[in-house]
């Protein structure tokens, strides 16, 4: 019988720090709910000495890894650090070492998740990552326990804070995105390098994760398409109002006959889909079941305690296991081998923002490039810009597929008449 709980942490700071303001906390409350007190053992971290943001005892600080890895008495490890080769090394050696782990790292689940979920299961340990995808917003449980008698068939979402942001602030403030950029950075939402947010590659690497499990096939980052939002203008936000629609940064997997695609790109929604009203940092994710029909999950998506809470929420599930002796027995091995849909299996309507001579002719020559294609027009708007001798040609189409808009594509770029392609952008439906 399982009489207490000890844990490890590797790292201390924001999240970890969060992390020790909820064990410590809401002890009483984590006693009743797991059956067994809950203490935290040691931390590790770079500096001892340090000034922290969270009260702690200070001999639970320590600069040695093994003091945690190797800790006989310690029973979870939970690692905040970041990173992705050390982390890698250090929760391998912690589950070689039979302990649980809990982990918010999406960047190590994404690129060498199922390897370390092997490891898992061959120790016989629990290895729960609810804190890698949405911050406080419980989509991996919800897929892996509360959706599980479904079958998923797409999932679609804004699971980055930052470019939500972002997005938000321009589109409703009518900035630029450098401008906005440089607040988000001031407030934190933003790193000092932010290609990772706003080239799509963090939300890439969660869409990643939530595919393998809501699809049941792995799914490697190189199979997600990606695109960021660093040339979204005002501009493209401001014709994307005229034609009714918000433009977002959208995870969009979706499975149909046994294939599936994978993407993370600016998409113009409907004002009326529930994202389009998903602001600022918060996130949300679209799931569609066979069974269950359309279901949303809307919260935080990252920040000290709503991530803190998903690690915390890990680590009640892995002390519950505990108790009932069920550690490591929850990783299955995805049931499909992958299979991706190529570009003519892709549908999708698409928004182009087009620089044209302003000349006769030319934009009966753009509209005959998409009637070569079979490719109608759904919303068109065409304006003289202050540049001589050129005109702005805005078209949203009706639906196709994905070869054929990059067929057209082509087309545009080559063609003598068009100047520039300013924008290009999936379109959802309603």
């Amino acid at each position: 019988m399982v009489t207490h709980v000890s844990v490890g942490l590797l790292g201390l700071g924001t999240v970890g720090s969060g992390v020790v303001r909820m064990i410590e906390g809401n002890r009483e409350e984590l006693q009743h709910r797991v059956g067994c007190p809950v203490f935290i053992e040691k931390i590790l971290v770079q500096n001892v000495e340090k000034e922290r943001l969270v009260s702690i005892n200070n001999e639970w600080l320590t600069q040695h890894p093994e003091d945690v890895l190797q800790n006989p008495n310690i029973h979870v490890v939970i690692e905040v650090m970041g990173g992705i080769e050390l982390a890698r090394e250090y929760i391998s050696l912690a589950l070689q070492n039979k302990k649980h782990v809990i982990t918010a790292n999406k960047d190590l689940m994404a690129l060498h998740g199922a390897e370390l979920l092997q490891l898992a299961h061959e120790n016989e340990c629990d290895l729960f990552y609810e804190a890698s995808v949405a911050g406080g917003i419980p989509i991996i449980r919800s897929l892996v326990d509360g959706l599980a008698s479904d079958r998923i068939t797409k999932m679609m979402g804004i699971v980055n804070g930052t470019t939500n942001y972002i997005l938000t602030k321009m589109d409703k403030q009518q900035r630029n995105y450098e401008e906005v950029l440089k607040e988000a950075q001031d407030l934190g939402y933003a790193e000092a390098d932010p290609t990772s947010d706003v080239e799509g590659i963090d939300a890439a690497r969660k869409m990643a994760i939530l595919s393998t499990l809501g699809f049941s096939m792995h799914i490697h980052l190189d199979d997600v398409k990606v695109s960021g939002i660093s040339k979204v203008t005002q501009e493209d936000l401001e014709y994307a109002r005229q034609f009714g629609y918000t433009l977002k940064l959208i995870g969009n997997a979706k499975k149909d006959n046994g294939k599936v695609e994978i993407s993370v790109e600016p998409t113009l929604l409907p004002d009326s889909h529930p994202l389009a009203s998903v602001h600022n940092e918060y996130n949300a994710v679209y799931v569609y079941g066979e069974s269950v029909g359309e279901t949303m999950f809307f919260g935080p998506g990252a920040g000290q305690l709503p991530t803190a809470t998903s690690v915390v929420s890990d680590l009640v599930a892995v002390v519950k296991n505990m108790r009932l002796g069920v550690n490591g027995k929850s990783v299955i091995a995805p049931q499909f081998d992958k299979q991706l849909k190529q570009p003519n299996e892709i549908d999708g309507k698409f928004f182009y923002r087009l620089y044209i001579k302003d000349e006769a002719g030319a934009f009966s020559a753009i509209t005959s490039l998409f009637a070569l294609h079979d490719i109608s027009l759904e919303k068109l708007i065409q304006s003289p810009v202050d540049h001589k001798g050129v005109a702005e040609v805005v078209i949203v189409t009706h639906g196709t597929n994905k070869h054929q808009d990059n067929q057209v594509y082509s087309l545009l770029r080559d063609s003598e008449v068009v100047q520039e392609i300013k924008s290009h952008y999936r379109v959802e439906g309603a």
